[in-house]
């Protein structure tokens, strides 16, 4: 049993797998109280499908970026469960679990996280072919950045497939573009922690583990300005 943990941004995520099916989900807003709120809610979730601490076997994280204090609630949480009982650890850039959730498509395209002060977290990636003939997956295309709405808006010059937390503001600001920006669906924009757990869970099996006590998150900076 793996359970996987994501407080990147406002959004909470708790997920049990097993490897064979999703054995609980649970997802919700929280109003800046992460702390009080992820260890009763992890409680509940092990309670509600009588799974014990004891029969979880490895750990997801979602490692950012996202928000410095949300972010490191989560790693908390997780490295104290890693390092009490010795569990394997596996770190997952957020902006690939909420990429991994889109339908590949033959189109780029951008995850995006709120990053507090009307900026985002952009992530780019392009579908690729894997084992299966004709069967695609994404890619990522480099690190991450920080951009406003409307500096986004600017850089997408083709067609591409846009998905994540976007206000109804923001997502009006890249309707306009109808040409060159797919919006996803809200339903699809919602970061799934079994889609971490499914992640978390192949790299655990292939021995890709990180180190409980040396994991960090991913926290982005804003460009410097250039010295004149």
């Amino acid at each position: 049993m793996l359970l996987a943990v994501d407080t990147s941004t406002a959004q909470i995520g708790l997920g049990l797998y097993d490897g064979a099916q999703v054995m609980a989900e649970s997802i919700w807003y929280s109003r800046q109280h992460h702390t009080v709120e992820l260890a009763p809610a992890l409680s509940e979730l092990l309670h509600r499908v009588g799974v014990k601490i004891t029969d979880v076997q490895a750990l997801g994280i979602a490692i950012g970026p996202g928000s410095f204090t949300a972010l490191r609630v989560g790693l908390a949480l997780v490295k104290g469960l890693a390092l009490s009982r010795k569990l394997p650890i596996v770190g997952i850039p957020t902006l690939d679990v909420l990429a991994a959730g889109q339908p590949a498509m033959q189109l780029p395209l951008v995850a995006l996280l709120q990053a507090g002060r009307g900026r985002l977290a952009v992530g780019s990636y392009k579908p690729t072919p894997v084992s299966s003939p004709g069967d695609l997956a994404w890619t990522s295309q480099g690190a991450a950045e920080i951009m406003t709405i409307e500096a986004l808006a600017d850089a997408i010059e083709s067609p591409t497939l846009v998905a994540g937390e976007l206000s109804a503001a923001e997502r009006q600001r890249l309707a306009r573009k109808k040409v060159n920006v797919v919006l996803a669906p809200p339903a699809q924009c919602v970061r799934r922690p079994a889609v971490l757990a499914q992640l978390a869970w192949v790299r655990w099996k292939e021995g890709r583990l990180d180190d409980a006590a040396s994991l960090a998150p991913i926290y982005l900076q804003l460009p410097q300005p250039m010295a004149t």
